[in-house]
């Protein structure tokens, strides 16, 4: 039996063979890629490579891809061949080899390597992709009635404006015991007899803006064969779910639910959705996805929270998913050692969102029981959206999951209505996904400068130099020129500019010529060597050739680069104190301040916090030299020099060093020596998100800035307190104490009152129908204390209704309360309060012998009360 480690061994050293280089699986977070959430194929790394955005080290790769796909998520558990999470084995061409070499070096790895008979075998082709059927019939040998053309649909890759082409398929015929049963079945089926293992995409067109074809001069190569399906053929098992290395994930979660697995068709559903979805989500967290409630943050919720539940029905009590996840990283850390590195992180991430997600679960399920039943009372067929969102917005039901237990009751989903009430949160995650086109007209103009432009960066010694103007654009067009108050990007054949990248800002400054000046407003680097300069001419006018001088904001580019190197002393010494789970998740690296991300999971405590800063300002004084070395990634690795995790590197890299304290891959700019710093200082610490925390800190100038501000701060307190600085936190505990001891005397002093006021109350009760009502206005009364004054007033009444209001720091508060006979003919005081909030401009309500409520128009308080009193006489009728 051919393991499924052999196997991805073996392809890739198949096609190391073949001169293709072997590179590491890119994480599931595509780089620099807004139009994707997630990893789905093992091209979408080479993305820059296919579009002409980047030139590979190598012209020939092989990969094997960790990947993400959620739109079969239904079938998942249901079907042999589906999961969100797989693994795709690739070999790519970049203008290399073609289709000459890819179809006969892939039938000669799936026939003499993996001995799969070639009569099994089956082969798809575009309609009129005459090539290909040449070389498969011709060359491979493939007959012709085992090959079958398909449509654009299946069988023809594009990705709108851009590199496009047809694509062949390899299925392999499992045999009828698979099929349907069906006398017409075959390779467009559908069914489990035919399994795709192979995909090969043949890019030799670009598609332009007006939907044209074009031939590209040179042709690519883009493949993907599924590891686990061709694992699961080669190991003669029925579904992906029971190759060597998931099959232990599935006898695990069957064992926590104290079944077998295949004795139960319908449990057997519910362990491989479980195990899918618990693949997929150690490793989104491993590459440093955190669940939330939008983009792929939105995805990992989404199928933790559907495992969790798959998990309750198989009877599975408390939490379960880390011990599951455990299995994960023990089946696959042979091919990924890096789980076992973020093991205990990725371990807390799933606890964490695992046990919130139980703690709302019960709560939400008895809601949506309710809201069930209430739609079968009234013979309704499907949930309203504002019930869906209510469950997702409180509870963190994902609408999947509440169409799922809805359909178990025979019930749709308003979807359009959940979609309404969501919009204002998806216009947000809209606005962000399209902050950066894909190839649009704008990004095709740079697509085609990048082709025949380069800009050498010289920033890193020098902020100003001498070059040439070598493209201009506007509007995402070309020019020869631009004039005086316009905008524009200008290329320059060198540049001292950086543009922004890393979480550092592009530098500013001007470009200046012979006949004008153009203002540096923002950089960036559409293609890999391109240097993007956006701004306006201040004056006269710029040309495409012209000599130029381009210089950088000194002081700006000192402060920034105090702030960048700070964030690699500041993150070492979390680590120091935190522990080395404290790795970065996101920086911001401004000339006003720094901002950076790091994985932890509790508050940073006041004390963890000052050593923090002690240990950075100690390094600053210390005055320690910092170096940079460009190097293999390999030998920066044996230098222990800490990496980005999920950042995807080339050969090449550059390692800045600060002493023997810190050693960081990094491309920013930064300063000679640490001392350069000046002074560090931490503004603030705060959770942004599960499992990560946020610091933001000032350095240099605006530490100084900060610590001034501080000190005006203090010196004013003690002025208004009148004592010395080091006396200041004692008279403030001194006045605190003070401050609740005449709260305390206020609360006693208002109870009296409302013992004095409560037989002054009763004296104005009415009658109404028979029974007592008070309904009155009381003065200086919060809400607790107008409680207790209701529950006074019942107590003496001994039968009736009170409706008590008053009006307080510019809110309205009301409590209704009455006695069981009072009750049992009519008065409802819940009812009572939700009428006369709604009157004050707010809302409330509660049981029947007791209510409260709040409102926000204090002018109404009286007109509340009214509504109170006609309502209680129409409950008595």
């Amino acid at each position: 039996m051919v393991t499924s480690s052999e196997l991805r061994e073996m392809f890739l050293k198949f096609f190391e063979s073949k001169g293709h280089k072997r590179l590491p699986g890119a994480s599931l977070v595509p780089k620099d890629d807004p139009t994707l959430l997630l990893t789905g194929a093992g091209m979408v790394p080479f993305k820059p490579y296919f579009l002409g955005k980047a030139r590979p080290e190598s012209t020939r790769a092989t990969t094997c891809q960790p990947c993400m796909r959620t739109p079969d998520i239904d079938n998942v558990g249901k079907t042999d061949r589906h999961g969100t999470f797989f693994e795709m084995l690739g070999n790519f061409s970049f203008g290399d080899y073609f289709k000459e070499e890819a179809i006969p070096w892939a039938w000669e790895f799936v026939t003499e390597y993996l001995k799969i008979p070639g009569e099994k075998l089956w082969v798809t082709i575009y309609l009129d992709d005459d090539e290909a059927f040449e070389i498969w019939n011709k060359k491979v040998g493939v007959p012709a009635e085992r090959i079958v053309r398909l449509g654009k649909d299946t069988n023809f890759w594009e990705i709108g404006v851009g590199p496009c082409g047809p694509c062949s398929e390899i299925f392999v015929d499992r045999g009828p015991g698979y099929g349907c049963g069906e006398p017409d079945c075959d390779i467009e089926c559908g069914c489990d007899r035919f399994m795709e293992i192979w995909n090969l995409v043949f890019i030799q067109y670009h598609k332009d803006e007006a939907g044209e074809y074009h031939l590209l001069p040179k042709k690519s190569i883009d493949t993907g064969m599924g590891l686990e399906r061709t694992s699961a053929y080669l190991q003669g098992v029925t579904s992906i779910m029971e190759v060597d290395h998931i099959q232990p994930i599935v006898n695990f979660i069957a064992g926590l639910a104290g079944t077998k697995y295949g004795a139960d068709p319908k449990n057997d559903v519910s362990i491989r959705v479980i195990t899918d979805h618990a693949r997929g989500v150690t490793f989104m967290v491993k590459d440093g996805i955190l669940p939330d409630n939008e983009g792929r943050g939105y995805v990992l919720r989404r199928l933790l929270r559907r495992a969790a539940r798959y998990g309750r029905l198989l009877g599975i009590e408390g939490s379960f998913l880390p011990k599951v996840a455990r299995v994960v990283v023990d089946q696959m850390q042979g091919a990924y050692p890096e789980l076992v590195e973020r093991r205990d992180y990725l371990l807390k991430v799933i606890a964490q969102e695992e046990e919130h997600f139980q703690s709302t679960l019960d709560q939400g399920m008895s809601l949506l029981s309710q809201i069930i039943e209430k739609v079968k009372g009234r013979g309704g067929r499907e949930i309203e959206g504002q019930d869906a969102f209510r469950l997702h917005d409180t509870y963190g039901f994902p609408l999947e999951l509440t169409r799922e237990i809805a359909a178990e009751q025979g019930l749709g989903v308003d979807e359009a209505g959940f979609a309404g009430a969501m919009e204002e949160q998806r216009q947000r995650a809209r606005a962000a996904r399209q902050e950066t086109g894909y190839l649009g007209k704008e990004s095709a103009v740079f697509t085609l400068l990048g082709q025949r432009l380069g800009t050498e960066f010289v920033g890193y010694d020098r902020t100003e130099v001498e070059g040439k103007i070598v493209a201009i654009a506007r509007n995402g067009q070309e020019v020869a020129e631009a004039a005086s108050g316009q905008e524009a990007e200008i290329i320059l054949d060198a540049t001292p500019f950086y543009a922004e990248s890393g979480g550092q800002v592009a530098d500013t400054g001007t470009i200046t010529g012979v006949d004008g000046q153009f203002k540096v407003d923002q950089v960036r680097k559409p293609m890999e060597g391109l240097f993007v300069h956006k701004g306006l001419v201040t004056a006269g006018g710029l040309r495409v050739g012209d000599r130029v001088l381009a210089s950088v904001y000194g002081r700006d580019r000192l402060a920034t680069a105090r702030n960048h190197s700070a964030t690699h002393l500041l993150h070492k010494a979390l680590k120091i104190v935190l522990g080395n789970h404290a790795n970065q998740a996101g920086s911001l690296v401004t000339p006003d301040r720094l901002r950076f991300d790091f994985t932890h999971f509790a508050p940073v405590t006041d004390e963890e916090l000052f050593k923090v800063e002690k240990i950075v300002n100690e390094m600053v004084m210390a005055n320690l030299p910092i170096t940079t070395q460009v190097t293999t990634l390999e030998q920066a690795m044996k230098m222990e020099a800490t990496a980005l995790f999920g950042e995807k590197y080339g050969d090449v890299v550059r390692v800045v060093s600060m002493g023997d304290f810190s050693t960081e891959l990094c491309g920013g700019t930064h300063l000679k020596a640490t001392g350069q710093i000046g002074l560090f200082k931490i503004l603030s610490e705060n959770g942004i998100a599960a499992g990560t925390r946020r610091i933001e800190a000032v350095t240099g100038k605006g530490a100084l800035e900060e610590m001034d501000a501080r000190e005006k701060a203090l010196r004013s307190l003690c002025d208004r307190l009148k004592v010395a600085p080091e006396n200041v936190v004692e008279r403030v505990e001194k006045l605190l104490a003070d401050f609740k001891d005449l709260e305390r005397e206020a609360t006693l002093f208002k109870r009296k009152m409302a013992v004095n006021k409560v037989g002054e109350l009763l004296n104005q009760a009415i009658e109404v129908a028979g029974v007592k009502a008070v309904v009155a206005t009381v003065e200086h009364m919060d809400a607790e204390a107008l409680r207790d004054m209701g529950d006074q007033l019942r107590a003496r009444l001994g039968s009736g209704v009170v409706v008590l209001g008053t009006a307080e720091s510019g809110k309205v508060s009301l409590v209704a309360m009455a006695t069981p006979d009072a009750v049992s003919r009519g008065v409802h005081a819940g009812n009572l309060l939700k009428a006369a909030a709604k009157v004050a401009g707010g809302g409330g309500g509660g049981r029947p012998d007791m209510a409260q409520a709040g409102g926000k128009d204090p002018a109404k308080l009286a007109a509340a009360l009214d509504t109170a009193r006609d309502l209680i006489s129409q409950q008595l009728q």
